[in-house]
């Protein structure tokens, strides 16, 4: 079929739009005493952040501001960083009441593992992450295949990849010593730029791909679905996108492998990608969003010193947005509902 590129600010490089403000916004000091207000008022509750809601940690001053971001997050250019976290005036438990009370008036924090988590640290936790968060033995090349959760959780890069959710966003605490560059990307300007280039290749990504839950709510690479990398619906256009995953669909037993043609097409999509991308490195205080239908995310390895107090900490965030898009037929498997407006999206939980 005939495809048309991508239009709107949704479609950007990384050269241009680090030009750009409209996707920077300010706490101002107004805001910053409304969300301590509300902190106050949870603490004073006895409430844990766990048990934040939109009716018990007030932010009525704040309507613009949340409106304001999730526009720019849904029709905008999909991104948005927002400076001025009072990170270093609360511990990490006022913290994470203060961010869970924001988050719940921009959107509904959604289940980002199988073991029920809203909000997760995201941290070096060590050599251990592989055995507590998944990984696969590959005894033919002698090596070990982390889980897309266990890259997360260790000091290594973090390659391109969507996560599945309208909204992820990542509150910096603490900053590495060095490294843990953030790295994003539009995907809507990837796939313009394959259209125009490759349009056979772009095809490939309209067509299912394999992958694999493991790490997710599988506990092994078997636990796999079709999916395309590229879709839309309504105009609006949407990416589901982890190597990782892919990776570990091709290491299991009775799933189709890729073809010579779509290894191609996920090579270009991974340069241009890079090509892109936007890179920034998050300070103390400093709240990334981003929208998953039309962002890639990623990150370069980093070094800790935690003696210096450089051992790098961010809070994250699964938000189901309510202005969220339609999504294509088919994509039911991963967000359970596909219609606009919805909630939507987490991973399921696993009775045990």
């Amino acid at each position: 079929m005939m495809r048309a590129p991508l239009t709107g600010p949704v479609v950007w490089q990384g050269n241009d739009i680090k030009k750009s403000t409209r996707w920077i916004r300010d706490l101002s000091p107004a805001a910053v005493a409304e969300l301590d207000a509300g902190l106050k008022a949870v603490k004073a509750k006895g409430l844990d952040w766990s048990q934040i809601t939109r009716a018990n940690f007030p932010l009525s001053r704040l309507d613009g501001l949340l409106d304001d971001i999730a526009d720019e997050l849904e029709n905008g250019s999909g991104i948005m960083k927002l400076r001025g976290f009072p990170v270093d005036k609360y511990d990490e438990a006022d913290l994470r009441r203060m961010y869970f009370g924001f988050g719940a008036h921009l959107g509904t924090p959604v289940f980002q593992n199988r073991s029920g988590e809203l909000m997760r640290a995201i941290r070096d936790e060590g050599a251990h992450v592989g055995r507590t968060y998944g990984e696969v033995k590959d005894e033919k090349k002698g090596t070990t295949f982390l889980s897309s959760y266990a890259r997360t959780l260790s000091n290594g890069e973090l390659r391109f990849h969507t996560d599945r959710t309208d909204v992820v966003g990542l509150l910096c605490v603490r900053q590495a010593r060095s490294g843990g560059v953030s790295k994003l990307a539009s995907s809507p300007a990837i796939h313009n730029a394959m259209l125009a280039s490759r349009p056979d290749l772009l095809e490939e990504l309209f067509q299912d791909i394999w992958r694999s839950r493991f790490g997710e709510e599988g506990t092994t690479k078997e636990t796999a679905y079709p999916l395309p990398i590229f879709g839309v619906r309504d105009g609006k256009f949407t990416s589901h996108y982890s190597q990782t995953f892919i990776d570990a669909a091709e290491l299991a037993t009775g799933i189709p492998k890729l073809t010579d043609k779509q290894r191609e097409a996920l090579d270009l999509l991974r340069k241009t990608a890079q090509e892109f991308c936007l890179e920034m490195v998050l300070d103390p205080g400093d709240l990334q969003m981003i929208n998953s239908h039309v962002t890639y995310h990623g990150r370069t390895p980093f070094e800790d010193d935690a003696a210096s107090g450089h051992d790098r900490l961010l809070l994250r965030l699964w938000l189901s947005m309510p202005n969220n898009r339609p999504l294509p037929a088919g994509h039911e498997i991963l967000w359970q509902n596909i219609e606009a407006g919805q909630l939507r999206g987490g991973i399921k939980q696993i009775a045990i």
